[in-house]
């Protein structure tokens, strides 16, 4: 197929071009140099600015610090649950759980996290007065705390999820039963047999995954805005303030900041890569010595408390965000509102009603294309049998390269074209991070389909676009539909370049519900958070509702 041979080429031009475009956008200025703006020579003044400006090692040491500890403490109770509760009903019933999690929004999640364990949250309401005495909310900073605690727990809870997907994804290169009765016969304990033997190899199946998760933590604006230390805040908040600062002069100094941010994330991620080394060196000692650890039941039983306990927050937050949209008079210690109202919802549905609108179009939008791109690659790979090489790599970019480091490049790139605050714009940006999820989403579920029904198909003689669309397609509905409400549920969670894309005349439920978190409203709050979790949901209703529809008077065909 001639038009298959175009997937990786555009692929490469939509995702890695402006990538690299808008890299090159952010350096030149960072170095001094924007006519535009009267910058014509080369120079560090940029640069020496923003290291002058108060805190700004604090800033790049707390981002730094995110990413580290986000991906480690993720990665490891994800590996430790894996590897004690695989295989059982347990493990299951977690997997369930947890799945519907991945379309929950960051900044939803987090002003859930927020909402809970803020002085005045839910918590303290079911502990007071009764337990801890308070008639009034502590005057405890935990929420914005200045170690940045609390927004590490919010991207902790949220990509918990994310990488149980990618290690279940890599789990059947592995044959864990087999492999943890080989570890139990030379007695090793479940948790140390699963992770000397089994892990090793999971683990180069979802590095890059975790290259994401560093990258991502690192370099995160909303969850930071809304959880985050805020004297001095993390380095990528500080960036976007600069960037939206009256004085145009300004742009230079946060180019000069886009480019502390990306040594930021290549640090954290040269810091895990250290990290991995340790831990291989430790893993070989432990072997050698015979660390056995076969009393490991405390170990499971903390993984499985703890991953239940990741999912029982994010829940709780998503209600506790119901419950403001919904309340009226909540006066603190009271447990619930003296009554339900929908005053909040009213007030807010005519702000709502555009960004709502700009939401839902710039995410289908950006889904459709990148659903015709991802399986335009997928069929070109099935042609040349193989990954259409390394080019194709480049698709992934958008995981590990913080958005603020080409997304301030790319939007004076996008002026100069005269195209800012433009839809079409704005559907582009949220392309370039839309499809390398769906890529993820899609590929293994197209690569392990069984051509065997394309080869009956073929002796039947059905020619190829023939057998695509009566044949793989329709077989493959399912799949697709749900990596089109993964691309989905990304498009709605996208703040930075909404808000650097969008110039702030384009505006979505998510900048709006992060503009709104200075606001302290937390009945108004409430309201876009819920709005924007919905969203997501109602995505991948319609991506499971669809194919019981079509499918549903073919019995080979449900699920």
């Amino acid at each position: 197929m001639t038009i298959a041979r175009l997937g990786p080429i555009l692929a490469v031009m939509l995702l890695a071009g402006p990538i690299l475009f808008g890299l090159a956008g952010t350096l030149l200025p960072a170095f001094g140099y924007l006519p535009a703006l009267g910058g014509t020579t080369l120079g560090l003044q940029p640069f020496a600015e923003l290291f002058a400006k108060p805190g700004i090692a604090a800033s790049a040491g707390i981002s730094l610090a995110a990413g580290v500890v986000t991906a480690a403490v993720s990665l490891t109770l994800v590996m430790v649950f894996v590897a004690a509760w695989a295989g059982t009903p347990s493990f299951l019933r977690v997997q369930h759980a947890i799945s519907p999690l991945l379309s929950v929004p960051h900044a939803a999640a987090a002003f859930g996290l927020a909402f809970l364990i803020a002085p005045s949250g839910m918590v303290a309401r079911l502990l007071s007065p009764w337990l801890t005495g308070w008639t009034d909310p502590p005057d405890w900073l935990i929420v914005n705390d200045p170690m940045g605690l609390s927004m590490m727990a919010g991207l902790v809870v949220k990509e918990i999820p994310f990488l149980l997907l990618v290690t279940l994804a890599a789990l059947p290169q592995v044959r864990v039963i087999q492999t943890r009765q080989l570890a139990a016969s030379l007695g090793y304990g479940r948790v140390a047999g699963f992770a000397f033997v089994a892990w090793p190899a999971i683990y180069r199946q979802i590095r890059l995954a975790v290259f994401a998760v560093v990258a991502f933590a690192s370099s995160v604006v909303d969850v930071a805005a809304i959880l985050g230390p805020t004297t001095p805040a993390p380095l990528a908040v500080r960036l976007v303030t600069w960037m939206n600062d009256p004085e145009l002069q300004s742009r230079f100094l946060a180019s000069a900041g886009a480019v502390l941010q990306l040594g930021v994330t290549a640090l954290a991620l040269a810091l895990w890569i250290a990290l991995e080394r340790i831990g291989s060196t430790v893993a070989v000692f432990a072997c050698e010595r015979g660390w056995r650890m076969r009393r490991d039941g405390f170990v499971r039983r903390l993984a499985l408390g703890a991953m239940l306990a990741s999912v029982a927050v994010v829940f709780a937050g998503l209600a506790v965000l119901a419950l403001w949209s919904f309340s009226s008079l909540w006066q603190f210690p009271d447990a619930l509102p003296r009554e339900f109202t929908f005053r909040s919802w009213v007030r807010a549905a005519p702000r709502i009603a555009a960004p709502l609108a700009t939401t839902l179009v710039t995410a289908a939008l950006a889904t459709v294309l990148a659903a015709v791109l991802v399986v335009l690659c997928l069929i070109r790979e099935d042609e040349i049998r193989r990954p259409p090489g390394r080019l194709l790599m480049l698709v992934y970019l958008p995981l590990i390269v913080p958005q603020a480091a080409f997304l301030f490049g790319l939007q004076l790139l996008i002026i100069g074209a005269r195209a800012d605050a433009s839809l079409g714009a704005l559907v582009f940006a949220h392309l370039v991070f839309v499809m390398p999820y769906m890529f993820l989403s899609l590929a293994d579920p197209w690569r392990s389909f069984d051509k065997r029904y394309e080869a009956v198909a073929a002796g039947l003689g059905a020619g190829r676009w023939r057998i695509l669309a009566a044949v793989r397609l329709p077989m493959m509905t399912r799949a697709i539909l749900t990596a089109a409400a993964v691309g989905f549920s990304v498009s709605i969670g996208q703040y930075l370049p909404t808000v650097l894309i969008g110039a702030g005349r384009l505006t979505t439920v998510t900048t709006e519900a992060v503009a709104l978190a200075s606001g302290g409203n937390r009945r108004v709050i409430g309201v876009y958070a819920f709005v924007q979790m919905l969203l997501p949901v109602a995505g991948f209703i319609v991506a499971t509702a669809i194919p019981a529809f079509v499918f549903r008077h073919r019995r080979a065909m449900r699920v």
